[in-house]
């Protein structure tokens, strides 16, 4: 799939940026023009600038619980605790307590992730450098376990809402590139695999949509079943990747990011389709159109990979349009940005 690497990489950098809209600020513009040979290099480079961001505002605190033996009491007593020291002649109590910390899951997340980045072969200099010197600030916060990291269970709120790009910067990382070899040491892969990529493909294109055609109703949704009784009971959801709407039309897009794009009939040395994907597309574009007025149509929209196959394919079923194309993410963003353009043109205002 990768041509020119630095390209390519420096797309991932504005789906990110999409898909996370506070990389489009002031701050993050200098990455835009920055080569970059590897997606560490990348996440770094985001990150030091993030983390010192968050630094200027101050770390994230929380009250956590401790327990210490003082010579004067804080907090209530641990009464078992200090009757042993009572016990042991020491004129002390054990004290149970809430502090305000920084040492706190949110900071060890990012402490851990730069970490791993500092020492990785693969990080430029200047972007170690930059990572370290944030890092200063985080003398109380200790490392984390990555294994540990129960990612869907932490909670942003006012207070602590500037997080949230970095910890999915972060889960990219340590959920995404982290590997543990036989011997047991961690070491960060040079690419995210598919399934990361994927999801991350997916919110780009979205928010893509989101951002530069307002008039769109552009959004994940689900599709209801076309049922004759009525009876939907044990019948799977049907949930869009992208729903582009405007008047009556209606673009269904299911993004896909593969390895290998076509599926292979050894037998008959032919390619085709991956049948799964386009019995998908074709069951939302003909379950929408309830009412069979040829205003759905169905995209199935892949990441160009190396294969020496061109997807721009265009197939009418049942009076329903339904288009094959691949996105290359080989080329500068802006001819990507004028590929997505032109779906809507097509799809949308032309029709």
């Amino acid at each position: 799939m990768i041509k020119d690497k630095s390209i390519y990489i420096q797309n991932i950098y504005y789906m990110l940026s999409y898909a996370y809209q506070c990389l489009q600020q002031k701050q993050y513009e200098q990455i835009k023009t920055e080569p970059f040979d590897n997606i560490q290099d990348l996440f770094a480079a985001i990150l030091a600038i993030g983390i010192a961001g968050q630094v200027k505002q101050g770390l994230h605190r929380e009250y956590v619980d401790k327990e210490e033996t003082l010579s004067s009491l804080r907090g209530k007593i641990d009464m078992s605790s200090s009757i042993k020291l009572k016990l042991q002649r020491k004129a002390q109590l054990a004290c149970q307590f809430d502090e305000l910390s920084e040492n706190i899951e949110l900071n060890r997340i990012l402490k851990t992730t730069s970490m791993l980045l500092i020492r990785s072969n693969e990080v430029k200099r200047e972007n170690k450098l930059k990572l370290k010197k944030v890092l200063i600030y985080f003398g109380h916060v200790d490392e984390i376990e990555p294994s540990f990291i129960r990612w869907d269970q932490l909670r942003y709120h006012r207070n602590n809402q500037s997080y949230r790009m970095l910890m999915n910067i972060c889960f990219l990382v340590l959920d995404g590139l982290l590997l543990t070899t036989e011997k047991g040491d961690q070491k960060l892969a040079t690419f995210l695999d598919n399934q990361k990529m994927s999801r991350l493909f997916e919110k780009f294109v979205l928010e893509y949509y989101r951002k530069h055609y307002p008039e769109l109703r552009a959004r994940p949704s689900q599709i209801s079943w076309e049922v004759d009784d009525d009876i939907r009971e044990f019948l799977p959801a049907m949930q869009t990747d992208i729903m582009l709407t405007y008047g009556e039309k209606t673009l269904i897009i299911d993004t896909k990011y593969y390895g290998q794009t076509m599926q292979t009939i050894a037998q008959f040395d032919s390619h085709t389709l991956r049948s799964n994907n386009l019995y998908q597309i074709y069951t939302y574009v003909k379950n929408k159109d309830r009412h069979h007025t040829g205003n759905v149509g169905g995209l199935l929209l892949y990441a160009k990979t190396d294969e020496d196959i061109t997807l721009n394919h265009d197939y009418r079923m049942g009076g329903n349009k339904i288009s094959v194309r691949a996105l290359d993410l080989n080329r500068s963003f802006g001819e990507i940005a004028t590929q997505l353009d032109e779906i809507v043109t097509r799809w949308i205002f032309e029709n």
